[in-house]
């Protein structure tokens, strides 16, 4: 699979989709990964610790959603981004989509299959990526992201989904997978 890490453009937003560990691991089991240039800047990522560990950079978003097969991000898409989605592209990221019925309509309309962190659930039911208050939540994470604030250090956390039987997603604390044979 070739996964796509765009630049979040939001306003403020520092933070990014894939930490560099995370993308060793995606590597390491046959997967390619595409990071926009300064993807990581935000986080005190450089673009070199992320070819150090196997990715390519990329000079643009452009490239990155037109690439990449599942497309990693922190933050909704705005509507420039959701513009670059099209019809069987996978989309990860925060979506809250009940607060903003025009990116749930363009989100349709450009067939991507969105999976919105909001509502992944755990084999207990709970709904760990919203959980950002508990002790380790951050561990926890299926979405690997970096932030910074102006005055905060770094920080990530480096689960990331897995694909289990086909078409059927779920969340642990693996790197991303080719389904499971059984």
């Amino acid at each position: 699979m070739l996964v796509g890490v765009p630049k979040e453009i939001k306003d403020s937003e520092y933070r990014v989709g894939l930490v560099p560990s995370t993308v060793r691991e995606l590597t390491r089991k046959g997967h390619d990964v595409i990071v926009e240039t300064g993807a990581g800047l935000g986080a005190g990522i450089a673009d070199d610790d992320y070819r150090a560990v196997g990715a390519e950079i990329v000079s643009d978003a452009d490239q990155v959603f037109g690439r990449g097969e599942l497309i990693v991000k922190v933050k909704e898409p705005l509507p420039v981004e959701r513009k670059k989605l099209r019809q069987g592209q996978v989309l990860f990221t925060y979506l809250h989509l009940a607060a903003d019925p025009e990116q749930t309509t363009e989100l349709m309309a450009s067939g991507v299959i969105a999976i919105a962190y909001e509502t992944v659930t755990s084999p207990q039911g709970t709904l760990p990526l919203l959980m950002r208050r508990s002790p380790g939540a951050w561990r926890r994470m299926s979405a690997p992201v970096a932030w910074r604030r102006k005055t905060a250090a770094a920080g990530c956390c480096s689960a990331v989904f897995r694909a289990c039987r086909p078409r059927t997603w779920s969340c642990s604390a693996a790197a991303l997978r080719a389904p499971t044979q059984h």
